[in-house]
């Protein structure tokens, strides 16, 4: 019996992560990045700041995904109230992890075609 799941052509799956960069789908991405499953986008932020993701917020709230993956970087850390209530009011629920967390996270909800992406900050 073959478990492999079915993956849509062109769906974004993240495949490594380390030396401030990414592997997805085959392509190297210097950095951080925002990965929906149809494009890469580079993601010009320091720190995952409150500042930053309000604006992140914006962004996302123009798409069609249901959930954000924030990969923080080598640690989890708790996230204001506050920012969940801003990306919920855009439709969006958030939940933050480590970078690895996150990556390993978006590709089982994206291969199961859920509506996902990851905002990820890249660790060395």
């Amino acid at each position: 019996m073959d478990i492999t799941p079915l993956v849509p052509e062109g769906l974004k799956l993240i495949q490594g992560y380390g030396d401030r960069r990414f592997r997805i789908s085959g392509e190297a991405h210097e950095g951080n990045v925002l990965v929906f499953s149809d494009r890469v986008l580079a993601w010009d932020v320091a720190d995952v700041s409150t500042p930053a993701l309000t604006a992140l917020a914006s962004l996302i709230g123009e798409t069609e995904i249901e959930l954000l993956l924030l990969g923080t970087g080598k640690t989890a850390f708790p996230l204001e109230k506050g920012l969940r209530q801003i990306f919920r009011a855009q439709g969006v629920a958030l939940e933050g992890m480590s970078t690895g967390a996150a990556c390993r996270t978006y590709n089982v909800l994206a291969t199961e075609g859920r509506r996902v992406a990851a905002a990820l900050i890249a660790v060395d």
